[in-house]
């Protein structure tokens, strides 16, 4: 009987503990903001396209009759000037067609000094009546035949010594050999298409970057932007260059369609070569040395369910104007600012803040018993803090 009182009295106390601790009042529970202090930094729009290293001036060296190659006096790499001979073709048969022009010029030159004489003798005679018509027109006849054919013979031996001419392949810039296409003794063949021998760069120290950039970021792009690139041949190594050209033409590839920007690329150390391919970024717009805050700040709002002072935002935001919530002590402060350029990270403020204030970017999620963050609604454990900054 004494055992069951104690156990009663157990129960009692124990129910009155409960009862205790479920029905006693909450503690207030304390908000924790992250938060960002609103610095000077550096402001970079930019986009990002691929291209390709190439020389601005660049000539394809061919020839425009067929042959053999008889000799050729240059290699890769090998810096030529303007006019200098590079290759020759085997001119025993077009050495041949010029001697044979140069014979049937100087027949028909003769046929014309003896039919002009004829002509000028007849038509003498003719004047005093002492020839008929018929023979007048007759040796005029011959004259004339005799002096096209002569025409045609010289036009058939200037064709002759240029053809004869052409088997001397001269460089027709000053530069650097960067492409050999033949050898000697190899036939070349001068149809429709030109044979291409040789391709000479003008000035490998003045390169440019043939970038394709597409069409969502072309409208941004302007003639005098800066550029900075990078090569796979030197990884850790930045270029720079500006754009000279965008090309209007687009370039259709599975459905892509891009456009052909033009970057000049000084390359005074010969470290670029032809064909490399370029990483490019075009500075659409750069600032240094302003208030920057993140964009995340902007999408801030305080929630209902916590009781935390709030000054409210005075009147409706003006017209070009968003809306951040600044941390002071003890409060959240609503204050309207005005925005410049974005990186799609930090975005200018041009007015509404100071360095030094914090504004507000998201609320800390409190850990649980079991060491995990609480999952507040719509909330995504593994979205990055995107908080930090670049400030100098």
């Amino acid at each position: 009987m004494k055992m069951k009182k104690v156990i009663v009295a157990v129960i009692i106390v124990v129910g009155i503990a409960l009862a205790f601790f479920a029905f006693r009042p909450k503690e207030k529970e304390v908000v924790k903001y992250d938060s960002f202090e609103v610095k000077k930094g550096d402001i970079r729009n930019t986009i990002t396209a691929t291209g390709t290293i190439e020389p601005i001036t660049q000539v394809e060296v061919g020839t425009q009759v067929s042959g053999t190659i008889a000799h050729i006096y240059v290699d890769y790499n090998t810096e030529v000037k303007k006019g200098q001979l590079i290759a020759e073709l085997d001119k025993t048969v077009l050495e041949s067609e010029y001697e044979s022009q140069l014979s049937a010029f100087y027949s028909n030159q003769n046929e014309y000094d003896y039919q002009k004489k004829n002509h000028e003798r007849v038509a003498g005679l003719h004047a005093k009546n002492l020839v008929s018509d018929s023979d007048f027109e007759t040796s005029e006849y011959q004259y004339e035949k005799a002096r096209r054919a002569l025409d045609r013979s010289r036009s058939d031996l200037l064709k002759a010594k240029t053809n004869l001419n052409y088997c001397m392949i001269y460089s027709p810039i000053d530069g650097v050999v960067i492409s050999r296409a033949v050898d000697e003794g190899q036939t070349v063949a001068a149809t429709f298409n030109t044979p291409k021998l040789f391709v000479i760069a003008n000035d490998l120290r003045k390169m440019r970057v043939i970038a394709d950039v597409d069409e969502a970021d072309i409208g941004q792009v302007k003639e005098g932007q800066k550029v900075i690139f990078r090569v796979d041949a030197f990884p850790d190594e930045y270029f720079e260059g500006a754009v000279t050209q965008v090309r209007l033409e687009p370039i259709v590839t599975s459905n892509v369609v891009t456009y052909e920007v033009v970057i000049d690329a000084p390359n005074p150390d010969l470290k670029l070569k032809p064909g490399l391919t370029a990483s490019i970024t075009v500075l659409i717009h750069e600032k240094t040395d302003v208030l920057m805050i993140p964009l995340r700040a902007l999408r801030f709002q305080p929630e209902d369910e916590h009781e935390q002072p709030l000054k409210p935002e005075s009147g409706k935001t003006a017209p070009g104007m968003k809306s951040v919530w600044v941390q002071t002590a003890g409060n959240l402060i609503n204050k309207n600012v005005r925005l410049g350029i974005s990186d799609g990270i930090y975005t200018e403020v041009t007015e509404g803040l100071q360095a030094g204030e914090r504004v507000i970017t998201g609320i800390q999620v409190p850990m649980s018993a079991s060491g995990m963050k609480q999952m507040k609604p719509g909330g995504n454990p593994l979205m990055p803090n995107m908080t930090g900054m670049r400030p100098h």
